[in-house]
């Protein structure tokens, strides 16, 4: 005779009808018929060395499939420690469900372990965060939870059970995975987004992460190219146009934003990333009018002036906007003379870096361990990034070749990402490389996690920028002060022994000769393989405080 449901199987039964494929999680006893639930309907358990890797992986998992991710953690501390991937999933938008364990319902008040109310603490970085009613309401709970992950506008649901009430017998619950209606733009706001168009000498087009979780990435690269719009990705827009497209104008970045006379922003925050919507006024040009586009209203720009706005569903959207610039009389002529300007930019940029990517000084230029990286990515390769100076160089010189392989922590910034973030893609993305670019900094954060590749059987290639030092504190701190405090770390600590000693493999690499071998033999081993390579302590990359 066949056992009684518990709430473990209905919760995890749940979030496989959402697409959930793999429970990340570590291990407490609040939460083990959730467990027990994944035994039994067949889901992957991946258990990592710290709480926050879980949730990181299972943002990436969000970002890298456009399904909802599942973190599993225990009480109390369990979820503490995985409060910074709860808010790195919230300011990136990613639906992430983090189901969480509770003291027991009958002991709760009377000091049980770890004892926490945990909604209170989790409100303010979720879309939601509850508690749920009991055994027999899990279903309907946990389809609340991903609902309302899933709906526009994207992000992190809490939901924590009393752990007497997972124990417990419930019912079969049949789940209705309900796609979000799409919100329709208003035509009105993209007449006057294309009249904009129509007027604009010197536009630009900026993609962002929500175009490729939106899954518009095809329709955003048709109206980008059907205009003849200079474009620059932001986030996880990057590869929309995929390196070296005629239309990309990453590398003319400063003088496209300084000069532009219209700048459309579709699917990312006018953040610090974007000079909070500042753009124009290089060079005599007068200020720039901005456009935003999100994919639901609370994504709009309330902090600047805008000269234009729309809301809905994306590829809509873009299909919608194409139509009402045809009607407007938006001539894609009219912009060659600014697109010509751009790539003559990008391309005196590009001409201009090439003996540093190709430099042979040392100490190592990290501009040379790019250089070779790109000799060495395929084509589908995901590459993350969890680093300050080292990583912001990949930002610049690594450009993706397809949408959806790029991966970094977004505007919270939070290191620590890159173990949790390498988990995931190495699931989501088995036949390709995965490669992450970690600063020496950053490294201590969640370098334990290399266990977990380790015996989870994950092979991904590390690269560490190792300079020794807080580069993105020390000389800024210098420049202020002419001194520094608390930015300095160990020379040459050998990383690679870390990763070697949890049954990994790797090598210190100190030769810009010998950079591109240690590469080639990282990805040809197919373990877990870092790659530490000592950099010049002195260079800092250039950066300005715009975010242009």
């Amino acid at each position: 005779m066949e056992s009684p449901k518990h709430a473990g199987d209905i919760a995890v039964a749940v979030s496989q009808a959402y697409g959930v494929e793999t429970m990340f999680t570590l291990s407490g006893g609040h939460v083990f018929p959730l467990y027990d639930g994944a035994v039994h309907e067949g889901m992957r358990i991946l258990d990592v060395r710290h709480e926050q890797s879980a949730v990181f992986a299972a943002e990436a998992t969000a970002r890298l499939t456009r399904r909802p991710g599942l973190a599993v953690l225990t009480a109390g501390p369990g979820i503490t420690n995985g409060v910074s991937g709860i808010a790195t999933a919230h300011f990136n938008g990613s639906p992430v469900v983090v189901l969480g364990g509770r003291a027991p319902r009958s002991r709760w008040g009377s000091g049980a372990l770890q004892e926490m109310d945990h909604p209170p603490l989790l409100e303010p970085i979720t879309k939601l965060a509850f508690t749920g009613g009991g055994a027999e309401s899990i279903g309907q709970d946990v389809e609340m939870a991903f609902r309302t992950a899933v709906a526009p506008h994207r992000g992190p649901v809490f939901l924590d059970f009393y752990m007497d009430d997972l124990f417990s017998p419930s019912v079969e619950h049949t789940t209705e995975t309900l796609t979000p209606s799409p919100l329709e733009p208003d035509t009105d706001a993209l007449a006057e987004i294309a009249r904009l168009l129509a007027e604009a000498e010197r536009p630009v087009l900026v993609l962002g992460s929500d175009v490729w979780m939106e899954g518009a990435e095809e329709a955003a690269r048709d109206f980008a190219e059907e205009f003849r719009l200079p474009v620059i990705p932001n986030g996880q827009g990057r590869g929309i146009l995929p390196a070296g497209h005629e239309l990309l104008v990453t590398r003319a970045r400063g003088a496209a934003f300084g000069q532009a006379d219209l700048v459309v922003v579709v699917g990312a925050p006018l953040d610090f990333r974007l000079g909070y919507g500042w753009f124009g006024g290089k060079d005599g040009a007068p200020l720039a009018r901005v456009v935003h586009i999100g994919d639901a209203p609370s994504q709009i720009a309330t902090h600047t002036g805008l000269s234009g706005s729309a809301a809905g569903d994306l590829s809509v959207l873009f299909w919608s906007l194409s139509a009402a610039c045809g009607s407007a009389g938006v001539n894609p002529k009219a912009y060659a003379p600014w697109l010509a300007r751009l790539s003559e930019t990008a391309a005196a940029a590009i001409a201009a870096d090439a003996p540093l990517l190709e430099s042979d000084s040392d100490p190592i230029h990290p501009m040379r361990i790019y250089g070779e990286l790109g000799k060495v990515l395929a084509d589908d390769a995901v590459v993350i990034g969890d680093g300050g100076d080292f990583v912001s160089y990949a930002g610049k010189y690594v450009e993706p070749r397809r949408a959806g392989n790029w991966l970094d922590p977004g505007p919270y910034g939070c290191l620590g990402t890159g173990l949790g973030y390498s988990i995931a893609a190495r699931i989501a993305r088995p036949s390709s490389q995965v490669v992450l670019l970690l600063g020496d900094g950053a490294a201590g954060f969640s370098l334990m996690d290399v266990d977990t590749l380790v015996r989870h059987k994950l092979p991904v290639v590390m690269i560490c920028g190792n300079n020794g030092m807080w580069g993105l504190e020390k000389h800024p701190m210098q420049l202020l002060y002419g001194y520094d405090v608390a930015a300095e770390l160990q020379p040459q600590t050998r990383y690679d022994q870390v990763v070697t000693a949890l049954g990994g493999a790797g090598e210190l690499v100190t030769s810009p000769a010998e950079i591109g071998p240690a590469l080639r033999r990282a990805f040809d081993s197919d373990v877990p393989y870092m790659v530490n390579i000592v950099t010049d302590p002195q260079i800092a990359y250039p950066r300005n405080t715009t975010g242009l």
